[in-house]
């Protein structure tokens, strides 16, 4: 019984690496060539790098269990019930803790494709080095971006628990928090990725924090979309973070309906759009 691989073949007498596991239908948008189908060895070395820096890692789950405490008890006495999603009361401590699981998602993604990607591709030459490698650009954009994701949902999954153990999760439906936490973890680390390859230096990043912190403060994180005047929603109904506020509002106070469809869809957007910029560009960048 023949040794080799499966889908192997034999060149000029030798055995060839069998071919790439294909990709989605999106990959016609993705430079050609450039894909190994090996990005989880990345993955697996980010993860052990990683091993080295889990107390900065760690102590990014207690942000927004600070945020929750000051915020949702201490100015929660003050400002009393808020309506839900469905027109329900409901504590303050409810209202604002799902947008914080979905800034908790959004910030462990966002610090890790970012910061830590630029390092690598700019000053580390890390990616230089993983180019010597079967890898290609495409590889390293999945590589990265999933690590991102892993990150994001280590975040997600710490403030759901936090959020039980202050009987913050209302409905069952909060059992889907995690995996659509994991969308939006997914589409802010693409779209992350894709900006930092357009970053020259470390002071392009003020660009970033000018982008998170409004996000945060008022996309709804805090206040129903109610108190902005018109022109103001229809600016905060355009940022990501309003709908995967809204999103994770409506599975974790159980006001689930048709249109959270379109606040997945979003995302989806921004998944496909950043993995295809983050993909080219790392082609032009590393390749040309």
């Amino acid at each position: 019984m023949s040794g080799r691989e499966p889908g192997a073949v034999d060149v000029g007498g030798r055995t060839a690496a069998p071919d790439a596991p294909p990709l989605p239908m999106f990959a016609r948008l993705l430079p050609a060539g450039s894909y190994a189908g090996r990005s989880r060895a990345l993955v697996l070395r980010s993860a052990t790098a990683a091993r080295r820096t889990w107390l900065a890692i760690v102590s990014g789950i207690f942000e927004p269990v600070f945020y929750l405490v000051a915020m949702g008890q201490g100015l929660g006495s003050l400002v009393g019930a808020l309506p839900g999603p469905d027109g329900t009361a409901i504590s303050y401590s409810a209202f604002i803790a799902p947008g914080l699981l979905a800034a908790a998602a959004m910030n462990g993604a966002v610090f890790d494709s970012t910061y830590n990607v630029f390092f690598k591709l700019k000053y580390n030459r890390f990616y230089d080095a993983v180019l010597a490698t079967p890898l290609g650009p495409i590889d390293i954009a999945l590589g990265e971006i999933a690590w991102a994701l892993v990150r994001g949902g280590v975040y997600a999954v710490a403030f759901l628990a936090v959020m039980g153990g202050f009987g913050l999760l209302l409905s069952p439906w909060a059992l889907l928090a995690l995996p659509a936490a994991l969308v939006v973890a997914f589409g802010f680390a693409a779209v992350g990725m894709a900006a930092t390859t357009y970053m020259r230096s470390w002071q392009d990043f003020d660009l970033v924090t000018l982008a998170i912190l409004p996000m945060f403060l008022f996309a709804t994180t805090f206040y129903p979309l109610s108190v902005y005047p018109r022109w103001l929603q229809l600016v905060v109904e355009v940022l990501p973070l309003f709908h995967a506020v809204e999103l994770m509002r409506g599975l974790t106070t159980g006001a689930v309906h048709l249109g959270m469809l379109g606040h997945l869809c979003y995302f989806l957007v921004m998944i496909v759009g950043g993995m295809v910029v983050a993909s080219r560009r790392l082609d032009i960048l590393l390749l040309r």
